[in-house]
């Protein structure tokens, strides 16, 4: 889906063909979208998740949830090949509800159905609507579906969100639900700002108990800060909250989100107009010194939220004509993806593969490469600084003047980095 711009006048004998994505994607960068729906519904307090799936699906999803600090057990029916042709999926479905209900202090149960489930015919209709009094929520998450795990978390927030969110619950004045899984600071800092308006952050989703979720439906307005929860946006728009999109990134992003919020939450145009003037200045005294000038950044992820940091990137100084995410496109992402490319980024890819990203690195030079596991093992090998997006970059304070710093001036230590990789080119060769 990335626009292809011509990069040279026509008739430049010397200019390069225009950027062109991969033909063949044969490997999508995204891991299993399932992991999303379980890493949220493992972090809430109060949702006991029983997982229907094959027995390699649930070792490895278990595994690597586990791995990013699930805080309970998944219980899953045992599903092999004898049990998924014997046609009980059904049955070890609702034995899995059962035994789920019987856990301590639940109160909901999701269901989540992967592709094995899908395609076995497990029907919703057939499940219990409740156990005990608990609801249970079937959360469909198919990989052939769900096209990358961060959809997958706004699909089952928002099918958690149906059933806790009251339509009738009467909405505090001035206050802000967040909505994206982000750094713990960047909450403190939206209602540290908040408050100097007279605002404050009621919660932030997906949360870390049920009690979160009906506290969402009692925000003045929800701001969106990650561009793919479609549902959850949906869920709380049709129970009468206010919805924010965009997000408070660097200076302009910032300047046009606490205006927005400040219209949201009725709040007097002065008080936000000096709110806002005090996140500009802060913002403008570092990046007067643009500390990425002269850099060329590819910035590639799976998390949703890769336009954001190449908003930064940008602001910063540096040249960013690349970015690609796994999730889709979207009324969320317009904004974001429309300032990209009046700030010279020549191609923002959705859906991307592996195949997109090489394809860039061949079309541009880069000095840094912000990418999935695979595509900085295939920088590195060429000499090129790189570092894994998700585990170095999106743990980070990103929003607003404070969240700003503190990326760019990691980037500009990973820019310097580039003796070190030269060195170890050398060496190897």
């Amino acid at each position: 889906m990335a626009e292809i711009i011509p990069l040279s006048p026509a008739g430049d004998s010397d200019a390069k063909e225009p950027y062109k994505e991969g033909s063949c994607k044969l490997h999508p960068q995204t891991m299993c979208p399932a992991f999303g729906a379980l890493r949220v519904l493992s972090r809430i307090e109060g949702a006991q998740p029983a997982m229907v799936t094959d027995t390699g699906c649930l070792y490895g999803l278990t595994f690597v949830t586990h791995f990013y600090a699930a805080r309970k057990s998944i219980i899953a029916p045992q599903l092999g090949t004898a049990e998924l042709s014997s046609g009980k999926v059904q049955e070890a479905a609702n034995a899995a509800i059962a035994e789920a209900a019987k856990e301590q202090n639940v109160s909901v149960i999701p269901v989540i159905s992967l592709c094995v489930a899908e395609t076995a015919g497990l029907a919703e209709e057939l499940l219990p609507t409740e156990v005990d009094g608990k609801p249970v929520v079937l959360v469909r998450v198919p990989a052939y579906a769900i096209h990358s795990h961060p959809e997958a978390k706004d699909i089952a927030l928002a099918a958690v969100m149906r059933r806790f969110v009251d339509g009738a619950s009467e909405q505090e004045p001035r206050t802000l639900a967040l909505l994206g899984e982000v750094f713990p600071a960047d909450p403190l800092m939206i209602d540290g700002v908040l408050r100097k308006m007279g605002g404050r952050v009621i919660t932030t989703l997906p949360g870390r108990h049920v009690n979160e979720l009906k506290l969402a439906g009692q925000a003045a307005a929800v701001a969106a800060l990650h561009p793919f929860y479609r549902e959850t946006v949906g869920v709380l728009r049709e129970r009468g909250v206010g919805v924010v999109t965009g997000a408070p990134i660097g200076v302009e992003g910032s300047a046009a989100w606490i205006r927005a919020v400040g219209a949201a939450l009725d709040i007097d145009d002065d008080i936000v107009e000096r709110v806002a003037d005090e996140e500009v200045a802060a913002a403008r005294g570092f990046l007067s010194t643009q500390p990425l000038k002269g850099a060329t950044i590819l910035i590639s992820g799976y998390e949703g939220n890769e336009m954001l940091y190449a908003r930064l990137l940008i602001e910063g100084g540096a040249h960013v004509p690349y970015v690609s995410t796994s999730i889709g496109q979207s009324m969320l992402t317009a904004a974001d993806e429309a300032w990209l490319k009046s700030h010279g980024c020549e191609a923002v890819v959705y859906r991307k593969a592996i195949e997109d990203d090489k394809a860039a690195m061949e079309h541009w030079t880069f000095d840094l490469v912000i990418g999935t596991t695979t595509l900085a093992a295939h920088a590195k090998e060429l000499g090129i600084p790189s570092v894994y997006y998700t585990n170095m970059l999106s743990v980070r304070p990103l929003f607003l003047a404070g969240g700003m710093i503190a990326s760019l001036s990691f980037v500009r230590e990973l820019l310097g980095r580039k003796p070190l990789y030269e060195r170890m080119l050398e060496f190897f060769s």
